[in-house]
């Protein structure tokens, strides 16, 4: 396997493919809880975006909820825009297998129809069992499972990347 780069070397090549992608339109951020929304977070900064944040869970459209259960610790989500007709990019820290998209993009059309939802994620590891790929992307690592990716953020705001 190709040895991990640097999570912030990572950060930065996403940040730069969303600005180039997103420029001259009102994009709405959603950061899929927990590692989508801490990238969600810096790259809403960074862009200096004028919508307000979104972050969502995606634990009660999961198709695999009775096997995992709810997370130890649940958030919830929280859309302080108007969904209806947004253009949104939905951010996630690592795309496996799709179920967490899909299940993230359940969750949206709950609250209205979008026109238009990108997907953009800090490492895809490829193994996709859904038929999803992110828009935007810092970079591509095949992972086997059950190794996983794990990211990290710093008391600082930055991130780590570690394989489990």
């Amino acid at each position: 396997m190709t040895p991990l780069p640097d999570a912030e070397a990572i950060y930065a090549r996403l940040l730069q493919a969303v600005r180039d992608g997103a420029a001259g339109r009102d994009i709405a951020l959603v950061g899929i809880h927990s590692g989508g929304a801490w990238v969600a977070e810096r790259l809403h900064r960074d862009l200096g975006l004028s919508r307000p944040l979104g972050t969502l869970s995606s634990a009660f459209h999961r198709d695999d909820y009775g096997q995992r259960g709810l997370p130890a610790e649940m958030k919830g989500t929280e859309l302080p825009f108007e969904v209806e007709g947004a253009d949104i990019v939905l951010v996630d820290d690592i795309l496996f297998t799709g179920r967490t998209v899909r299940a993230a993009i359940n969750e949206l059309f709950d609250y209205g129809r979008p026109a238009c939802i990108e997907l953009a994620v800090l490492v895809d590891r490829g193994g996709r069992e859904l038929p999803f790929e992110a828009r935007y992307c810092g970079a591509v690592h095949p992972l086997r499972a059950p190794r996983a990716f794990v990211l990290e953020r710093g008391g600082d705001g930055r991130f780590a990347l570690t394989i489990e």
